[in-house]
């Protein structure tokens, strides 16, 4: 069984920057890959990032890519999200998520432990 606690959402201009964390519990997490998601209104859920158990190994949709970066403290049971030169749409709930299996995933039905999300935020 994995808890996950997301924090560090907030209200930030266009072109600032926000980090994202995803605190865990459960001996698990050091097995898992791991995940950050978006929900936004009107909008499928949609995926933004993943790490693999190590952390040597991330993949990032294309949407993001070059502007966010995921990563993962194990000794902390912390995956972090740390978003840069934020846009408009990427307001969205942000969401974390474990995978079932140690690689990066980037389809929902590969995660089977959910966090409650928190308000990501951009103001143009």
């Amino acid at each position: 069984q994995v808890q996950l606690v997301e924090s560090g959402g907030g209200l930030v201009q266009a072109g600032g920057s926000l980090r994202l964390s995803c605190a865990a519990s459960g001996r698990t997490f050091r097995d898992s890959g791991m995940g950050w998601f978006r929900l936004a209104p009107g909008k499928e859920r949609e995926f933004v990032a993943s790490v693999n158990w190590s952390g040597g190994s991330t993949y990032y949709a294309d949407s993001v890519k070059g502007r966010f970066t995921i990563s993962r403290d194990n000794a902390k049971n912390t995956v972090y999200l740390q978003m840069n030169n934020l846009k408009p749409e990427d307001t969205a709930v942000y969401v974390c998520a474990a995978a079932r299996f140690r690689t990066t995933a980037l389809v929902p039905g590969n995660y089977n432990y959910w966090g409650q999300g928190t308000q990501v935020t951009v103001s143009s």
